[in-house]
C-alpha cells in the first residue's frame, strides 16, 4: 500500500503497477544519463546520438510523466465514484434495513394478536374438553351403576318392569292396564292389558337372560360358543314355559301372553341365530317383544281397545242421535211457523201500504177541493163524529 497525500494506492493495482514501472524507467533513464555524460570525454562521435537518445528519452519521461498524472487523476475519479457507490449503498441498506424492521414488526404484532386468538380459542376448546370430561366421568358412573343393577337378578327384574312400565304408560290409556296385577291362581304379573273379549286380558311378564347373552358375547372357542348357546336356548326356554304356565289362564287371561325382553340387541340375537326359540314360543302362545316391538304391539291395542270403547258407546251414540233427529224435526217446524209468520207480516205490511195510498190520494183530493163552485143554497152535511170513550 502506498500513501500519496490523502490518497492511499494498492500495489495490486494495475494502474499503480504501471505508475512504478514508469518511475523505474526514469530513475534507469537518469541513470543513463550520468552514465553518458561520464562517457562524452571517451567519444566525442557518441555526444551527437547520445543526445537525440537524452532528447527521445527525455520526451518518453514527458509522456510517462503526463501518464503519471493522468493515472492520478483516473484514481481519484475511481476513488469518489467508489465512495459515492458505497454512499448509495448505504443509504440503499438503510432504507432495506427500515423496511425489513417494519415487515418484522408488523408480522410480529400479527402474529401476536393470532397466538392470542389461538390461545382463546384453545382456553375455550379446554374447558369443553373439561366439561366433556366431566360428562365422560358422569357416564362412566351411570354405566358402573347400569352393570351394578344388571350384574344383581333381582334389580334387573326391577329394571325390566320399570323399562316395560314407561313404555306402556306411554301407550296405552291409564284406565286400560294394571301394574303387578294378581291372578286366580296368586301368580303376579308385572302388566296386565285390559283387552275385550274376544281376545280378553293379556299378560306381560318381564324377562331378562343377560348372564347366558354375555356368556355368548364372550365365547373365544367353538366349545364356549356351543355351551353359551345351549345355556341362552335352555334360558329362554325355562322363560317361555313360566309365562304359558303362569299366565295364561282359561276364561280369565287372553290365549296367550308377551314375553318382554328389555334389550333389543338380546332380542336380536335370537331372531337372527336362535329362530327355534321364537318358534318355540309361538307354539306355547308367547310372543317375545322387544321395547321396540312392544311399544307397536301396545299401539295396536290401543286401537282395539279404541274400538271395543266406541261399540260400547253405540247404544249411546243411537240415543243421542234420535234426540238429535226429534230437535231437527222440531226445528223445522219452528221454522215453518215463523215463515208463515214473515208471510202473514209481509201480507199485513202490503195492505198498511194500500191503505196508506188511499189515504193520500184523499187527502190531496181534499186540498185541491175549489168550494166557491159549490151551490149557495146548498146544505152543507154535518157529520157527526163519535165521541171518543
Amino acid at each position: 500500500m502506498i500513501q500519496i497525500g490523502e490518497s492511499s494506492y494498492s500495489l495490486s493495482d494495475p494502474l499503480v503497477t504501471a505508475a512504478l514501472i514508469g518511475a523505474g524507467l526514469l530513475l534507469l533513464v537518469f541513470v543513463l544519463l550520468i552514465m553518458a555524460v561520464r562517457a562524452a570525454g571517451r567519444s566525442a562521435r557518441m555526444t551527437e546520438p547520445l543526445a537525440q537518445q537524452v532528447s527521445q528519452l527525455g520526451q518518453s519521461v514527458q509522456s510517462l510523466s503526463d501518464g503519471q498524472h493522468q493515472l492520478a487523476g483516473g484514481l481519484n475519479h475511481v476513488s469518489e465514484a467508489q465512495a459515492a457507490a458505497q454512499s448509495n449503498m448505504l443509504q440503499l441498506m438503510e432504507k432495506r434495513l427500515s423496511q425489513v424492521s417494519g415487515q418484522m414488526t408488523e408480522n410480529l404484532q400479527g402474529s401476536a394478536r393470532r397466538t392470542a386468538q389461538s390461545l382463546g380459542e384453545l382456553q375455550q376448546r379446554l374447558t369443553a374438553i373439561d366439561k366433556a370430561q366431566d360428562n365422560i366421568t358422569k357416564l362412566s358412573g351411570d354405566v358402573l351403576s347400569l352393570q351394578d343393577i344388571l350384574s344383581n337378578k333381582q334389580t334387573r327384574g326391577a329394571f325390566g318392569e320399570i323399562q316395560l312400565t314407561d313404555i306402556v304408560s306411554k301407550a296405552l290409556p291409564s284406565d286400560s292396564y294394571t301394574l303387578q296385577a294378581t291372578l286366580s291362581n296368586g301368580r303376579r304379573a308385572d302388566c296386565l292389558i285390559h283387552l275385550p273379549n274376544p281376545p280378553g286380558p293379556i299378560c306381560v311378564d318381564s324377562k331378562f337372560p343377560l348372564e347366558a347373552y354375555e356368556a355368548l358375547r364372550r365365547a373365544n372357542t367353538d366349545w364356549e360358543l356351543n355351551e353359551a348357546a345351549k345355556f341362552l336356548r335352555a334360558s329362554v326356554r325355562k322363560h317361555i314355559k313360566d309365562i304359558s304356565e303362569k299366565y295364561i289362564l282359561d276364561g280369565e287371561t287372553a290365549d296367550g301372553a308377551l314375553m318382554f325382553l328389555p334389550s333389543e340387541a338380546v332380542y336380536a340375537e335370537l331372531h337372527a341365530n336362535f329362530p327355534e326359540l321364537v318358534r318355540d314360543g309361538f307354539t306355547a302362545r308367547v310372543w317375545i317383544v322387544s321395547p321396540t316391538t312392544c311399544m307397536a304391539t301396545l299401539n295396536t291395542m290401543r286401537a282395539i281397545l279404541k274400538d271395543a270403547r266406541m261399540r260400547e258407546q253405540a247404544g249411546a251414540i243411537r240415543r243421542e242421535l234420535g234426540l238429535l233427529f226429534a230437535d231437527v224435526d222440531r226445528l223445522g217446524t219452528r221454522v215453518e211457523n215463523l215463515d208463515r209468520h214473515f208471510n202473514q207480516a209481509a201480507k199485513d205490511i202490503s195492505d198498511i201500504k194500500i191503505s196508506a195510498d188511499k189515504a193520500g190520494k184523499r187527502a190531496r183530493r181534499l186540498d185541491n177541493f175549489d168550494f166557491e163552485e159549490l151551490a149557495p143554497d146548498t146544505e152543507t152535511a154535518i157529520v157527526s163524529l163519535p165521541k171518543e170513550g
